[in-house]
C-alpha cells in the first residue's frame, strides 16, 4: 500500500477535553468542530454544554463513551487525571495532560494546544493581546495609593486560599495575596489553612470567594469566630467571583477572572485608598 507521505499534518481531527480550558480556547480558536466530547463542568462557552456530548466530571470519566467517540487526541489536567489518563492510554489512545499551575504556564499551554491544532499564529495573537492587556492592569495596580490585602477563598470547609495563578492575578490586579506561601503549593490538601484563626490575623482588606461550584456566602464568612474585626468583614469588602471565571486555568482566568479581580481592587481603593 503506498503511503503520501506530502499530504500536510492537520492535527488531531477528534478532540476530547477533560476539562473546561481547553474547550474554551479550541472555539475561540474557531476550531470547535474537533471536539468530540466535552467535561460536564462546562460553562464557557454556554453552547458547549449544548453541542458537545459530556464524558467526565473531574476525578473520573466514561471510558467506554469516550472510546466509542473514537478520539485521536484527549486533553487532560493535572496529576488528578492521572488515572482518567492511565485508562485511556492502555486503550491506545493518544493522551496529552498538561500541568499548568501559573499565568505563564497557562499562556505556554495556550499556545501549544493552538499549535496542535494548526492556529499557532492565530492563537500567538490572542496570547500577544491578553499579555499586553495584563501588563496594562499591572500598571495601574502600581499606580493605586496603597494595595489592598487579599484572601481569596477556594473552599470553605476546611478553608483552602487560592492556587497560584490566582494569586499571581491578585498581584496583577493590584493586591496582595495573604498567603503567598500557600499559594505555592499545586495540591489543594496542601492550601488548607488549617486554623481559620490565621485568616484573622492577617487581616485581608478584601475576601474574594469561589467556593469551587456553589454559591460563596459571604454572611457565612462574617459570621465565623472572631471575624467582626477583620478589615473585609468590616467594611463589607466579600466579593464572589464564579469559578468557571477564575478557577480554570486558561483563557477565562486570563481574561474575565483578572478584570474582575481589577475591578473589585478599584472599587476598593475608590473608597479605602
Amino acid at each position: 500500500m503506498a503511503h503520501d507521505f506530502s499530504r500536510a499534518p492537520t492535527g488531531p481531527q477528534r478532540i476530547v477535553c477533560l476539562t473546561e480550558e481547553t474547550t474554551e480556547w479550541l472555539y475561540l480558536l474557531g476550531q470547535e468542530a474537533r471536539i468530540v466530547g466535552i467535561s460536564g463542568y462546562t460553562v464557557r462557552p454556554r453552547r458547549a454544554r449544548e453541542e458537545k456530548p459530556k464524558v467526565s466530571a473531574f476525578l473520573s470519566a466514561k471510558i467506554d463513551k469516550i472510546l466509542a467517540l473514537e478520539p485521536d487526541c484527549v486533553f487532560g489536567f493535572s496529576d488528578l487525571q492521572a488515572d482518567i489518563a492511565s485508562a485511556l492510554i492502555r486503550a491506545g489512545v493518544q493522551v496529552t495532560v498538561f500541568n499548568q499551575r501559573s499565568v505563564a504556564q497557562i499562556l505556554d499551554m495556550l499556545y501549544q494546544v493552538a499549535a496542535m491544532v494548526g492556529q499557532a499564529e492565530q492563537g500567538q495573537a490572542w496570547i500577544s493581546r491578553t499579555q499586553a492587556r495584563l501588563r496594562e492592569i499591572a500598571e495601574a495596580g502600581r499606580a493605586l495609593p496603597r494595595r489592598p490585602g487579599m484572601y481569596f477563598e477556594e473552599w470553605d470547609d476546611p478553608c483552602i486560599s487560592g492556587i497560584r495563578w490566582v494569586s499571581e492575578l491578585m498581584g496583577i490586579a493590584g493586591g496582595d495575596d495573604c498567603f503567598p506561601e500557600l499559594a505555592a503549593m499545586p495540591l489543594g490538601k496542601d492550601r488548607i489553612i488549617g486554623e481559620p484563626q490565621r485568616i484573622v490575623e492577617r487581616a485581608p482588606d478584601i475576601v474574594v470567594g469561589s467556593w469551587c461550584g456553589k454559591k460563596f456566602r459571604p454572611e457565612r464568612v462574617a459570621a465565623r469566630p472572631g471575624w467582626q474585626d477583620v478589615p473585609a468583614v468590616r467594611d463589607g469588602e466579600m466579593h464572589e467571583i464564579k469559578s468557571a471565571d477564575i478557577l480554570q486555568p486558561g483563557p477565562a482566568a486570563l481574561t474575565d477572572g483578572v478584570e474582575q479581580l481589577h475591578r473589585i481592587v478599584l472599587d476598593w481603593s475608590a473608597r479605602h485608598g
